[in-house]
């Protein structure tokens, strides 16, 4: 999996196509994909994905979980057919939006909200508003919530910036991109791009990355197209067969990863880089770290930025060679973030 994230060595290659072979980058907080691009990418400047966004490029949509990912256009007009269907069962059955609208025509809704962002892009509390004239007995954050799960949106420029950011505005995929929707909404090409960037991988995994259901189905249809292994636990993984399988003992160097980076997120079975028994050493309880810290190929450290500058809190005691590796790259971090200073954190 390191090996597929670009996280064994960092790669020269324009951010476009690594954001394609990642098949999306988190972006819940606006300034982690530049992050997640610099961990990948040698001599990434921020511009260069400023300038993907700004020129229709690279856009913020809700996808892989109907979580907000940053994809190029390319992929997220193709990719929304094939993943439509998870953002609409959140709606209805994941949320509590869907039952609040009770027995409406969310179809109707649907349809006037996208005319109102079509119109003009439009904040979340702008919609809500608008909505709210329309039809003033109805629970105005549940039509709005409809809007915004069962249409492709985007989240437009400023917001998503590394130079300056603002409020998510909103409108549709094709509006901004000027392109419909792709036409083919099966799934295979989606599971099939995600074993190329985070396998080999069991059907439960593939479901943790797309949030789809009966994946079992996907992956039996294209079985004859994979190689299979058993994990530790004998557990099918499925992979494509001419992906990379590196040397067990490649080295892996510390790598600095944003809030809800993909490496921790895409797989059931998240022990594959990290120990359980750590979770509460990096932060989960309190909530104070989610960022994380791949030392040796597993996640060892957690780090927050704090008065402008890093500081990183080790799970467990390191060896003086991974400490040093640690506080470097924390310090290249810094200076690519701000310029601040890194602090590790005592155990």
């Amino acid at each position: 999996m390191l090996e597929r994230q670009l996280l064994l060595r960092r790669v020269e290659r324009p951010a476009a196509e690594v954001i394609e072979h990642l098949v999306g980058v988190q972006a819940q907080e606006p300034r982690d994909p530049y992050v997640a691009l610099w961990s990948r990418i040698d001599g990434f400047r921020p511009e260069e994905l400023e300038e993907l966004i700004v020129g229709h490029e690279a856009v913020r949509t809700g996808l892989t979980r109907g979580t907000i990912h940053l994809f190029t256009a390319r992929d997220a007009l193709a990719l929304r057919p094939a993943l439509a269907s998870v953002p609409e069962r959140v709606f209805r059955s994941g949320s509590p939006f869907g039952r609040r609208l009770g027995k409406v025509d969310v179809d109707e809704i649907v349809a006037a909200g996208r005319a109102l962002v079509e119109e003009e892009p439009r904040t979340r509390a702008q919609l809500r508003a608008l909505l709210g004239e329309r039809w003033p007995e109805r629970d105005t954050e549940a039509m709005a919530a409809a809007v915004g799960y069962l249409l492709p949106l985007v989240q437009i420029p400023p917001r998503g910036l590394w130079s300056r950011s603002g409020q998510a505005t909103l409108t549709t995929l094709e509006a901004w991109l000027g392109r419909p929707l792709g036409s083919d909404p099966s799934p295979d090409r989606a599971v099939i791009r995600y074993l190329a960037a985070f396998g080999p991988a069991s059907t439960k995994d593939v479901a943790a990355w797309s949030g789809l259901t009966g994946v079992r189905e996907i992956v039996e249809r294209l079985r004859g197209d994979l190689r299979t292994f058993r994990d530790e636990n004998g557990v099918e993984l499925f992979d494509l067969p001419d992906a990379p399988l590196p040397d067990p003992e490649t080295p892996a160097p510390v790598r600095f990863l944003p809030e809800y980076d993909n490496v921790f997120l895409s797989h059931a079975d998240r022990s594959r880089i990290g120990d359980p028994g750590d979770r509460p050493r990096l932060g989960f309880a309190d909530n104070r770290f989610f960022k994380l810290v791949l030392v040796g190929g597993f996640l060892r450290a957690a780090w927050r930025v704090e008065d402008g500058d890093v500081h990183v809190k080790p799970a467990r005691r390191l060896s003086k060679r991974a400490a040093a590796a640690l506080e470097a790259e924390g310090r290249r971090l810094a200076r690519f973030l701000d310029g601040g200073e890194v602090r590790i954190l005592p155990t």
